[in-house]
């Protein structure tokens, strides 16, 4: 499957970030309530501010580790990637999987809530 922006891409176009719709076929509003129950504790969206984990408002085309004053697991900071729908969903699957030594350990095993809580993460 391929997406659009992907192709656009592919094809010599501009690389943009993808819309919530683009980016996942995930539902905004199921993923806000699994985010309040699941994320919250640690991550704020509504507010740039951190708390036991960094705030994840604009986290959709961010650096793993581009929240400036936030503490980061060295596993994040050498992991070197950008936060898009699909390296999000692997890293809510299997943090410690992705970035050995992480300190986020908790998974979300549903693959339908991973997608719903990443269209909300993409569009708040």
């Amino acid at each position: 499957m391929t997406l659009p922006w992907l192709a656009a891409a592919l094809l010599g176009g501009a690389l943009l970030a993808p819309s919530a719709a683009q980016a996942q076929e995930g539902d905004a509003a199921r993923g806000r309530t699994l985010f309040q129950r699941q994320c919250q504790a640690c991550h704020q969206v509504a507010q740039p501010r951190n708390g036991v984990g960094p705030t994840l408002q604009g986290v959709m085309g961010r650096a793993a580790a581009g929240v400036e004053g936030y503490n980061y697991s060295p596993a994040l900071r050498a992991l070197g990637q950008t936060w898009t729908p699909e390296t999000l969903d692997a890293y809510l699957a299997n943090p410690t999987g992705v970035a050995r030594g992480t300190r986020m350990v908790l998974r979300v095993n549903a693959g339908q809530d991973r997608k719903d809580i990443i269209a909300f993460l993409a569009n708040p």
